[in-house]
């Protein structure tokens, strides 16, 4: 097993981290940044200084203008993005757009790429995927979708309700996932100013990194035409696992680089904060924390690495990403935490990152699944395969 990158790797990683250090740093003060994320005009500086960077959606392959990056390479600039919870806004490759990018990519026809894969990876738009619903409708058990298609000559009729729906305040595209008449799902590609789209409102969260924060959409007899079906009809919940597995591990890339900021943050202050007759870091109890989190990070990128390998390899990694997804989401949560205890008064404060990253990571626990339910769907395998299969 070969944890060296390649000198090509390590160069993107170097220019990638040189990238977020001198020109995307410096604007974390913008007051163009809201609750619901960076405002539009923001976000399109921001992309266009990656652009000059050749740094826009570079996962997505050359054709579509991106570096056609690797899991594993992905894993490594997707890191160093994270550093700064406005590198993955300026290099689009936040939530959901990249996920978007990753399935239409994969399973879109080239008319549908040339129309929304295209300017989706330029940066020149952003989308949302419209799947989990209101309860009772679909929401960490995917089969209890509500939202309807009903097959009406060359179109499809969508009725239904969606909410946390990221992105899609300002969004120009959106997959919608709806059940058909026989019970399956499809996935269907509609412009958001389509007649019967409705934003009913913006949803007030912990975090206010993504941009266009999260929102309930409405659908009220929506006409989508048969040839804007994504892939084939019946195949949604299929296609949503093409989607799932790499969206989970990117999320676990991106938190682990906020994650290495925070403690970046708590441990000067701790090597300069002098009390008691020492540093603050000479105290165990202090040390300790940060000693842990050394730990939960190192340990957090080599479960990511390991999935991406076994991405990279051609394997599914549903059962990889899983375990991934609940062992980063928490440790990078705990470091988040042990943090705002290092700075104390000031970890709960503006007077640096740390809060704000701390109330970001926490949402990350539950969305793309709770760490609940990837743990029951653990222990149903176990069950079935015993263990350590």
């Amino acid at each position: 097993m070969d944890f060296s990158l390649t000198p090509e790797l390590q160069e993107l990683q170097r220019r990638t981290r040189a990238f977020i250090h001198d020109q995307i740093i410096p604007l974390e003060g913008d007051s163009r940044q809201t609750d619901h994320g960076a405002t539009e005009d923001f976000r399109r500086e921001l992309v266009a200084l990656a652009a000059d960077q050749g740094l826009v959606a570079p996962h997505v392959g050359v054709e579509y203008g991106g570096l056609g990056l690797s899991h594993v390479g992905k894993a490594v600039v997707f890191e160093e993005a994270g550093y700064s919870l406005l590198g993955p806004v300026a290099m689009h490759i936040f939530a959901p757009d990249e996920g978007n990018m990753h399935l239409l990519e994969a399973v879109a026809s080239k008319e549908q790429k040339d129309r929304w894969l295209r300017p989706l990876a330029a940066g020149r738009s952003r989308s949302c995927f419209c799947m989990s619903e209101p309860a009772p409708g679909a929401g960490s058990d995917p089969a209890a979708l509500r939202t309807t298609a009903v097959k009406d000559g060359n179109h499809y009729v969508i009725n239904g309700e969606k909410w946390f729906i990221t992105g899609a305040i300002g969004a120009a595209l959106a997959i919608i996932m709806a059940k058909d008449e026989d019970g399956s799902a499809t996935m269907f590609l509609a412009d958001m100013d389509t007649p019967g789209i409705e934003i009913v409102r913006a949803m007030n969260s912990l975090d206010h990194a993504f941009a266009g924060g999260h929102a309930v959409v409405r659908f009220n007899n929506v006409r989508v035409p048969a040839g804007d079906i994504l892939g084939e009809p019946g195949k949604g919940f299929r296609y949503a696992q093409v989607r799932l597995a790499p969206a989970r591990l990117t999320h676990c890339m991106r938190w682990l680089g906020a994650a290495r900021r925070a403690h970046q943050i708590a441990t000067d202050y701790a090597l300069k904060r002098e009390v008691f007759g020492s540093k603050l870091i000479g105290h165990e109890a202090v040390g300790f924390m940060l000693a842990d989190n050394e730990m939960d990070i190192r340990m957090s990128r080599l479960s990511i690495l390991h999935t991406a390998w076994l991405l990279d390899q051609g394997e599914r990694g549903g059962t990889e990403s899983s375990m991934s997804k609940v062992f980063c989401s928490e440790a990078i949560w705990r470091v988040a935490d042990r943090c705002v205890q290092v700075l104390g008064g000031q970890g709960v404060t503006d007077e640096t990152l740390v809060a704000r990253i701390f109330t970001e990571v926490r949402g990350f626990r539950i969305y793309d699944g709770p760490s609940e339910v990837h743990r029951w769907s653990l222990a149903q395998r176990i069950a079935r395969n015993g263990a350590n299969w």
